[in-house]
């Protein structure tokens, strides 16, 4: 049997573009997690979930990243590529610089969210489309 991959569903969720509340809720919909967002006992049997450790929020929980993605496929979701993940958070920041009055979080409190390694990338996108919005790097992830 070949060796699994353990995910949390927030780096699940960001393999399909979705959010890991969506993530839960397709494997709540598989009987997988719970109301409460534990691990179910299917979700043991049908090896899915690495550990079953009672955290809050359920964060301590590792998922098997190929399980969960054939759960989240047959809920609709796909894949999406590095340059589509790219596009989103560019539109995402570009559309928060702009403003809402109904939009209370900030371009950059969402940035803190964008995965490291797509840094530059969404940066030189938003440079592009001429948006003047950059995400700085925290200290500990400059050279």
């Amino acid at each position: 049997m070949a060796t699994s991959t353990w995910t949390t569903l927030n780096d699940l969720g960001r393999n399909f573009g979705i959010s890991s509340i969506h993530c839960g809720r397709a494997l709540e919909h598989e009987g997988w997690r719970d109301r409460h967002g534990h691990p179910t006992d299917a979700a043991l049997e049908a090896g899915a979930v690495e550990q079953r450790t009672a955290h809050i929020g359920g964060r301590s929980v590792l998922w098997n990243a190929n399980l969960c993605a054939e759960v989240l496929e047959r809920h609709g979701y796909r894949p999406v590529s590095r340059s589509e993940h790219i596009g989103q958070w560019a539109d995402l920041l570009e559309a928060m610089t702009a403003g809402s009055p109904s939009i209370t979080t900030t371009a950059d409190q969402m940035a803190e969210e964008l995965p490291p390694d797509l840094v530059e990338d969404v940066n030189r996108q938003l440079t592009r489309r001429g948006c003047r919005f950059q995400v700085c790097r925290p200290l500990s992830n400059r050279h």
